[in-house]
């Protein structure tokens, strides 16, 4: 897991000035919309809305959009649309496997395009069930090291549920069960700790080393699925050591 999650927090910190900000803008917006029809436009009562709405806020997004959301979404002002949540199921280069979470307003175009990006970049769509045994619903939060040590986030997170704390290079990546989610990031804030997402994430129960080749190759599939308006988030089981992800950061 430790590859991919170095490789996200990689792609968390090029994303907020990168080109595709509008496009990661709009993908934060859909989740606040969605999780403020799903349980409300309450934060305070709702914790996947405040989790989606500090997300949104940690990325930049302006209050103003966050705000709108959270009004369409709990039917306060018109025009949300109706999102339905599709995960997809496929293998990428390498045998990696690979869960592709959706959330569009139109379930054929979101098929279409992530079919289309698996296979024109050495991978393959898969049947329901063949991908998603190798993954386990967990909660994740994000912490930026900044002068912590590992012990002083363990020292925060332990009697919250925390299960493991892995070493991310820059930042701490917390596991716990998603039932622990709320506890854990309230043991952070009430430690004084910052976080960078709290979030409901699949994490694989066992992962695929890759070289650099490969790695090259999964990139490059995650960038061209990333690129596509319906799909929120992708789940892959490989992982890349140190030395390889230097040699694809240089």
């Amino acid at each position: 897991m430790s590859g991919h999650s170095k490789w996200a927090t990689t792609k968390h910190k090029k994303a907020v000035i990168d080109a595709k900000r509008g496009k990661m803008f709009a993908k934060l917006i859909k989740n606040v919309e969605v999780a403020a029809r799903v349980g409300g436009g309450d934060p305070a009562g709702n914790p996947t809305l405040y989790d989606a709405i500090q997300k949104a806020k940690k990325s930049s997004v302006p209050n103003d959009n966050i705000e709108r959301a959270v009004k369409r979404g709990s039917g306060l002002e018109a025009g949300g649309a109706d999102w339905q949540t599709i995960m997809y199921e496929g293998y990428g280069p390498n045998g990696v496997a690979m869960l592709i979470e959706c959330l569009t307003d139109n379930r054929n175009r979101a098929a279409t395009e992530v079919r289309t990006a698996l296979t024109r970049n050495g991978g393959t769509f898969a049947d329901a069930g063949s991908v998603s045994y190798l993954f386990n619903r967990k909660g994740v939060v994000i912490v930026p090291k900044g002068e912590l040590s590992e012990d002083d986030v363990m020292l925060a997170v332990l009697d919250a549920g925390a299960e493991e704390i892995n070493d991310l290079g820059e930042s701490f990546e917390v596991v716990c069960e998603p039932g622990d989610l709320v506890a854990v990031r309230t043991a952070l804030q009430d430690a004084g700790i910052e976080y960078d997402s709290a979030e409901s994430s699949l994490v694989p129960t066992m992962t695929v080393e890759v070289d650099e080749e490969a790695a090259r190759k999964v990139f490059k599939l995650i960038d061209v699925l990333e690129d596509c308006d319906d799909v929120q988030n992708i789940f892959a089981n490989f992982d890349v050591s140190d030395e390889v992800m230097a040699k694809i950061d240089a």
